[in-house]
């Protein structure tokens, strides 16, 4: 997509969360969400944490705020044995040794590791899928371990409090003045300078552990350019949340893979240490891809909802995105659609539910009654700034579920893509229910004749393959893949 595409795919997405009056961004509701939002009770652990200790308490209190903020625990044994083997390897050559971990593997795509005082550490399974070998995440997780052995959250949040103090000082000393608000930025300011040393203090233990560990010591900065490529990737997908991301909260800059790079020196010339790139790749070979089936899947201009049970196709030509508050989908023209759904617990009519507030702009005289797959629906037409609406409610059950599909005022595509949409959305059989396998990360070795093209060929329900596959495998320009190499293509099989 363009840079204007993914321009209009934010104006409209915020249009189209704008419209919704009093109801707000609704979810799809899944209760499933709620349910899975808790602490593991059976971690991978080097040993539980000191329950005394008063940063375990700092981390406990955190812990499941984190886990409601990346979908919850991805919970697999095959991973979190592997995870427990490259940070039980860590352990031994941390600056504290003694230091209990708790691991968690966070069931998000996005791509991100962390850690909280006391020990509680975190990666992503997007993170994992992708690594190309063990010394790459140990790379992430020495830095995170880093971290937690130089105390960096309790003197980050001893200094956050200083600085929010002095705010509070300047801003009554000084009552909002110019000189009020430079102590404030000043202080802020410091905040980042102190936060970029602890990034940078970490990364040089980092790159020690990994060489006393026995792994690569270069897959530190060879896992910073792979997280660079990414960001580059998810740039260009109109609704990627980047903040999730591990380089919106690390600092990331040339420099800082040079300086990896110099640490590593000191271990000897690229090539020494272990990747643990095999027994990575079969650790791995199986994992869950992009989203879950908790969210729903996207394929090409589907979107289907296996716990739901529902499904609704859009035009060709759009690009669907699902996020945490609702599907988001964008076309040409800027045109646009968000489907959501609420819980039904009224039972009035559906035309009483569109005018009864939810909407801004609505024009009511445009309210009609009608049927959506056999199911209770109406619609609705509203306009607001430069907008035109097209709206659709659908009842299932005990839920409504809501379709707005957005246009510029004066748009003659507005009544077709909406639609498109409506005769698009579909109740799911239960063979079609048991069918929908979710997207995973396959290990498949390069034969003889194999090429780029027929490798990214195989992958199924992603778009842009041939960008992903050198992305996920790290693929250089010009290089060539040898017949006998193991890769990571995306496949629902």
């Amino acid at each position: 997509m363009t840079a204007s595409g993914n321009r209009a795919f934010r104006i409209a997405a915020a249009i189209l969360c704008g419209v919704l009056a009093l109801s707000g961004c609704q979810t799809l509701g899944v209760d499933v969400y709620e349910t899975s939002v808790k602490p593991s009770d059976a971690p991978q652990t080097a040993e539980k944490a000191g329950a005394s200790d008063p940063r375990t308490r700092i981390g406990a209190n955190e812990h499941p705020r984190i886990i409601a903020s990346y979908g919850g625990e991805f919970r697999d044994a095959k991973t979190e044995r592997l995870v427990a083997r490259i940070v039980g390897a860590l352990t031994l050559v941390s600056e504290n040794p003694q230091q209990a971990y708790r691991i968690t593997v966070l069931n998000s795509p996005a791509v991100n590791a962390f850690a909280l005082p006391g020990g509680f550490l975190y990666v992503t399974r997007g993170l994992l899928a992708l690594a190309n070998d063990a010394s790459e995440v140990a790379a992430v997780l020495s830095h995170e371990m880093a971290h937690v052995t130089a105390n960096h959250g309790l003197e980050r949040q001893r200094r956050e409090k200083e600085v929010e103090l002095a705010g509070q000082v300047a801003e009554e000393l000084f009552s909002n003045s110019i000189a009020g608000r430079q102590v404030i930025a000043h202080g802020k300011l410091s905040l980042a300078a102190f936060s970029r040393n602890q990034e940078l203090q970490a990364d040089v233990i980092g790159v020690r552990m990994l060489g006393e560990a026995g792994y690569d010591p270069y897959a530190a900065a060879r896992f910073l350019d792979s997280m660079n490529a990414n960001q580059r990737f998810a740039a260009i997908e109109p609704g990627a949340d980047a903040s999730l991301d591990f380089l919106a909260s690390h600092p990331n800059a040339p420099q800082r893979v040079e300086l990896a790079k110099s640490h590593a020196r000191a271990f000897g010339p690229e090539g020494v240490g272990d990747r643990g790139r095999d027994y990575y790749l079969d650790g791995i070979d199986g994992l869950l891809f992009g989203d879950s089936p908790n969210e729903g899947y996207v394929r090409g201009t589907e979107f289907l909802h296996p716990v739901l049970g529902v499904k609704f196709s859009v035009p060709d030509g759009f690009r669907i995105d699902n996020n945490a508050e609702a599907v988001l989908a964008t076309g040409p023209g800027d045109l646009a659609i968000r489907f959501d759904g609420v819980t039904d617990n009224g039972r009035q009519s559906l035309t009483k539910y569109i005018a009864s507030g939810w909407v801004t702009g609505l024009d009511e005289s445009s309210i009609r009654e009608t049927r959506v797959d056999g199911l209770p629906a109406a619609t609705a037409r509203a306009s607001a700034d430069r907008w035109d609406f097209d709206i659709t409610v659908i009842r299932l059950k005990d839920r409504i579920y809501r379709f707005l599909t957005a246009a510029p005022r004066g748009s003659a595509e507005l009544g077709a893509a909406a639609s498109v949409v409506r005769a698009g959305f579909k109740r799911m059989p239960q063979n079609e229910i048991n069918a929908l396998q979710p997207l995973r990360i396959r290990i498949v070795t390069v034969a003889s004749g194999d090429t780029l093209g027929s490798l990214a060929g195989r992958m199924r329900g992603v778009e842009r393959k041939v960008e992903l596959f050198r992305l996920l495998n790290a693929i250089s320009p010009g290089e060539v893949l040898a017949p006998g190499k193991k890769v990571k293509i995306v496949s629902d099989r």
